[in-house]
């Protein structure tokens, strides 16, 4: 196998790395009644997947143009795929995280006697293959098909426990979810064919010179509104209302997938299909602008809010795919750096968060933060991951959101969008007061009261393995930070 993999050519790698976590659902359901087989199946497809993107990695390195064609349904309108700077960076974090999640949901999934679990992995794959065409699309068309396969594999996860609450709120995900897609996002892809005559991503965009500024601002407003998965208020219920899903899909959806996918359709979308320039004197960029910084800051209100930990933690990730958002907005090459390293800082973060809520429902069986004094004395290696995850999240020293907010910053100062500086900074002030106390509060309880006497029970070693991992990982990004900022740079160039 290994002989073969080697000799495979790097079009083939781009081709099987959409297909190949697609094929592993077969082989999952049929060893549903043999846990070992299925889950040593999972990590088998995990590890090669992984493989084929470092592979493709290295080859867009040293200079190779990777790119397929799978069939033509108009002329000029493709399911087609290629790789570029942004496509990569989102399917290296995509795949190396799925593999940790899967680690994760091992251990998550047996040691809470969760239902279903043929059923839980079987659909992860499926949305993992969608996120890799995902990030290889070569044009919006394709984009849209993988978009919505996304939405749909993951309205099972969501709805996994079967309650009505889980239904509930598998109504929510999916509606809105569709609902922004077909009314928004579809129009503004056909519009976009009509009015550039194309729908391939361009470096510099597609729109000519001649373009009408207000036809064009018109259709960004319909791409930021349609792409539903950057939960952009109001458009951002379904995020909250997905969390009555097992921690694992959480990860999924926060870090790995759903909203990384919407976050990076939005920066897709913003360079390529309109292009920094033109998007600079859009006369909605403004307005949008000011629509994200203000998902920014009510989102990290109503956060505040929450005593329920993964609530707390979901109206987190509103505010900070904000973040993406605005970057992409700001039309500078700074903002675009910005988001798209934000992408991955945030993605390490956030899931070692998610990974820390689920470790401490599985040992300790508490999810409200009111509840968590004392904890750290029984999880101290959860809770101190927790601490770490934070601190990125929040965009300080030692850990690598500070460098994504670092240029996020740089690029409200390069447009002297200084209201929009101060959101940032009011944003990570907010970070601090509604993350920090629970570590806080984990280690020096207080007068709260204390779970110190029951002694370390961590999560199970398959999860606590996998936290430690992202934490680490968090830590790494700030250390190291280069190959991410070398993709991030390298977005805006324009081949030849």
């Amino acid at each position: 196998m290994s002989a073969s993999l080697t000799s495979m050519s790097l079009a083939s790698m781009l081709q099987f790395s959409i297909i190949l976590p697609m094929l592993a659902t077969l082989a999952i359901v049929a060893t549903g009644r043999k846990p070992n087989l299925r889950e040593a199946v999972t990590i088998s497809t995990c590890l090669v997947l992984l493989y084929f993107v470092i592979n493709l990695y290295q080859g867009i390195k040293r200079g190779e143009s990777i790119s397929v064609t799978w069939w033509e349904l108009l002329p000029g309108l493709q399911v087609s795929f290629n790789i570029e700077p942004l496509g990569m960076l989102f399917a290296l974090i995509a795949s190396f995280l799925w593999l940790i999640t899967t680690v994760y949901a091992i251990g998550y999934m047996r040691d809470h006697g969760e239902h279903n679990q043929t059923r839980f992995y079987a659909c992860f794959a499926i949305a993992i293959g969608s996120v890799m065409g995902i990030a290889f699309a070569a044009n919006l068309f394709t984009l849209f098909i993988f978009y919505e396969i996304l939405t749909l594999s993951t309205y099972p996860l969501v709805t996994h426990a079967g309650t009505e609450k889980a239904k509930r709120g598998g109504r929510v995900y999916l509606g809105i979810l569709l609902g922004t897609s077909i009314v928004f996002f579809l129009l503004a892809i056909v519009s976009t064919w009509f009015v550039a005559g194309t729908l391939d991503f361009t470096p510099g965009g597609v729109f000519d010179a001649n373009v009408n500024k207000t036809v064009a601002g018109v259709l960004l407003v319909l791409f930021i509104f349609g792409i539903g998965k950057a939960a952009i208020m109001p458009f951002h219920r379904w995020l909250p209302a997905a969390m009555v899903a097992p921690t694992p899909v959480s990860a999924l959806l926060h870090a790995v997938a759903v909203v990384k996918a919407g976050v990076f359709t939005v920066l897709k979308v913003c360079v390529f299909i309109f292009g920094l320039d033109l998007l600079s004197v859009l006369p909605s960029t403004q307005f949008l602008l000011y629509l994200a910084g203000a998902s920014v800051l009510l989102a990290s209100l109503v956060a505040m809010r929450q005593d329920n930990l993964k609530a707390r933690l979901a109206y987190s990730t509103v505010s900070q795919l904000g973040y993406v958002t605005i970057g992409a907005l700001l039309a500078t090459s700074a903002g675009v750096m910005g988001s798209s390293m934000h992408i991955a800082m945030h993605a390490f973060g956030k899931i070692t968060l998610f990974f820390c809520a689920g470790a401490i429902l599985v040992a300790a069986h508490k999810s409200k933060i009111s509840e968590m004094h004392g904890l750290g004395r029984q999880m101290p290696i959860t809770m101190a991951a927790f601490f770490i995850a934070s601190l990125s999240i929040i965009g300080v020293p030692p850990a690598g959101g500070t460098w994504s907010k670092w240029f996020l910053l740089m690029g409200t100062m390069e447009t002297e969008q200084w209201i929009l500086m101060a959101v940032l900074m009011i944003s990570s002030l907010l970070n601090i007061a509604y993350l920090i106390p629970i570590p806080f509060r984990a280690f020096f309880p207080g007068g709260g009261t204390s779970s110190a006497g029951i002694g370390i029970k961590e999560a199970p070693l398959a999860s606590l393995i996998a936290l430690c991992i992202t934490a680490v990982g968090s830590v790494v990004l700030f250390v190291y930070p280069q190959p991410l900022y070398d993709l991030a740079r390298a977005i805006l160039v324009i081949p030849g």
